[in-house]
């Protein structure tokens, strides 16, 4: 039982290291069935994920439903003996022999790869007698009855060890819980998960396009670019008229020297757009000359990211202790040079915005504003029905700058937190290389957790920038720059957002907030002066005058997720109402105009 105790201190809780298990040991369970029912198979790799597990493996066949409907019979039938997963200690050789007798050419590589004279192996005995063995280190539950409750979801490719030179194996997923019941919650969330997808909803709502001619970049369409402004505007407001930062704009195009200056061009330009100016040099006899000579010619990058723009801003006149704490927001246009099999929708782009912000300060106004921060994320996020949790990211092995200072700036960082009383909890060793930092993961209503905002403090950019500022001893001082973002990339949050609301955005951000429909000819004059007054009162209106049945127009107004359907008949132009129906709440009845404006008013009114 030594080997199930490994590694039960990288967990937070006994359950999460108990799920973990039975997720590891079903995986072993898969791999078992693959090999009964082909077993030319060859297996690669099987670990333990997040809601589940996955094992990669290398067959002719092409895996398809009907194949995972046979691995699955298979492994309920190994579940249902109880086979016991019993752990023993080969020597390398040994493993080699017997992986090279079966054919099992990965596992040889991994085990050439680990350059250890012992390994780990499981085995599972069969009623037949036969027995199954696989190369892994565990931990595993006791039996394989505890996998009963398993689910096997889909089969994609992948490359072994992630290289596309590589061979090309077949990856089977699958889901496991310790009851029927999370097991039915969770497949639950994936149907649901399903019918939220925002790049299915976004085409059926008119939010956004891609198209082959820009990949990675969405074309925002009417209703799309509404939600987007309104989030953009939100914040700059939020930020400007009532948090006390300041708002610029920066260029797009920036020399090489500059993301040399802040290190990015050493660490990050694999993950740049860049190119080279061609300066038209003179021949003797005058005319101009093209061609690339590394003397006229200039190296530029699009800006992935603001903070070294922001550098410049601020190194550029001298500044006053009096000043700080600066607080820089920018919403700028950023690119990153994603790899194509890599984008995804909205949450996967190569140009996008965020609601970025950089605060120059003391080191004595970290705690502050720190403090300052985690109340201007609740706020937010609150708007969104959103929770949230917390994680305070430590200083890594390989950090830079002084042990004292980052001593100190996980201590304001902790101060802020415990002041607030929010819960939060440690994650070691994952700050930064440049400072300590709290990362926040959103969570929708499904559960599923985001990376979203994060709160970094960074030494090193006023160091490399030379940034100085003068304190009240006349003195120079550097500065500490707080790296914070909420929504994170517009783009990103608004597919979030999406999913979160199942399209069913809330009125104040709706892209369309009512839907008038009228019945008939007769009613459209009365029908036009309640758009005209709906729109008077700053309501995002449609009017469906179309020659359609009314039956036809309330169906496409619910497809369409409006929040309010306004239906109009000859009794309502006649008493000058309006017959109101809600997308959330149902049937509302026939009410004045002047009531329903009056209803609606304070759902207009924007909760950032």
């Amino acid at each position: 039982m030594e080997d199930h105790e490994q590694g039960r201190e990288a967990f937070a809780s006994d359950e999460e290291y108990q799920l973990h298990c039975l997720r590891h040991s079903t995986a072993h369970v898969m791999a078992q069935a693959i090999v009964k029912v082909y077993p030319e198979a060859k297996l690669a790799i099987g670990p333990a994920i997040k809601d589940g597990f996955y094992y990669d493996i290398d067959i002719d066949t092409t895996l398809s439903e009907e194949s995972l409907a046979a691995i699955s019979k298979q492994m309920k039938k190994i579940v249902k003996q109880g086979q016991v997963f019993e752990h023993e200690v080969w020597s390398s050789e040994k493993a080699l022999e017997y992986f090279g007798e079966t054919g099992q050419q990965y596992k040889i590589e991994l085990i050439e790869g680990l350059n250890v004279e012992e390994v780990h192996i499981y085995k599972n005995k069969n009623r037949d007698g036969s027995v199954f063995l696989d190369l892994c280190r565990g931990p595993h539950v006791h039996r394989t009855k505890q996998c009963k409750h398993f689910k096997l979801l889909k089969v994609s490719g992948a490359y072994w060890r992630g290289d596309a030179e590589r061979e090309q194996l077949q990856r089977v997923y699958g889901t496991v819980w310790p009851s029927k019941e999370e097991l039915d919650a969770y497949m639950f969330r994936i149907e649901e998960a399903k019918k939220r997808d925002h790049r299915k909803l976004g085409k059926e709502l008119g939010l956004f396009m891609f198209h082959e001619y820009a990949p990675g970049a969405p074309f925002w369409l009417p209703k799309g670019e509404h939600i987007y402004q309104k989030l953009s505007r939100g914040m700059r407001d939020l930020l400007v008229d009532k948090s006390g930062y300041v708002s610029v704009k920066t260029p797009l195009l920036f020399d090489k020297k500059l993301w040399e200056t802040s290190g990015h061009w050493e660490h990050y330009s694999d993950n740049m757009f860049s190119f080279k100016e061609e300066s038209e040099v003179s021949t003797q006899d005058g005319e101009p000359e093209h061609g690339d000579h590394t003397d006229c010619c200039r190296t530029f990058g699009l800006k992935p990211m603001n903070c070294p723009a922001h550098m410049l801003i601020f190194g550029s006149q001298k500044r006053s202790y009096k000043e700080l704490p600066l607080r820089i927001h920018d919403q700028g246009v950023l690119h990153r040079n994603e790899l194509s099999g890599a984008l995804s929708g909205l949450t996967r782009v190569r140009q996008f915005c965020q609601d970025d912000a950089h605060v120059f300060c003391m080191e004595s106004q970290i705690e502050q504003e720190v403090s300052a921060l985690l109340g201007l994320i609740e706020q937010i996020y609150t708007a969104f029905d959103m929770g949230y949790v917390i994680k305070l990211s430590t200083r890594p092995a390989k950090y830079m700058g002084e042990l004292e200072v980052w001593d100190r700036a996980e201590a304001s960082l902790r101060n802020a937190l415990e002041a607030s009383g929010q819960q939060y909890s440690i994650n070691e060793g994952d700050g930064a290389f440049y400072g300590p930092k709290i990362d926040f993961e959103v969570l929708d209503a499904l559960g599923r957790s985001f990376q979203c905002a994060t709160i970094q403090l960074d030494f090193q950019l006023p160091n490399r920038f030379d940034l100085t500022y003068v304190g009240d001893d006349n003195a120079p001082h550097r500065p500490v720059v707080i790296h914070r973002a909420i929504l994170g990339s517009f783009e990103r949050f608004i597919g979030i957002l999406i999913e979160h609301y199942a399209g069913k955005f809330p009125v104040w951000l709706a892209p369309e907030q009512v839907r008038v429909l009228t019945i008939s000819e007769k009613s459209e004059d009365y029908a036009a002066e309640v758009e005209a007054k709906l729109k008077e009162a700053g309501v995002q209106v449609v009017w469906d005058n179309s020659s359609n049945k009314i039956g036809y127009k309330i169906r496409e107004a619910r497809n369409a997720r409006v929040p309010y359907r306004l239906v109009i008949g000859a009794k309502e132009a006649e008493n000058q109402s309006v017959a109101v129906a809600s997308r959330d709440e149902g049937d509302l009845g026939v009410m004045s105009l002047d009531d329903f404006i009056a209803k609606l008013a304070p759902e207009l009114v924007s909760r950032l």
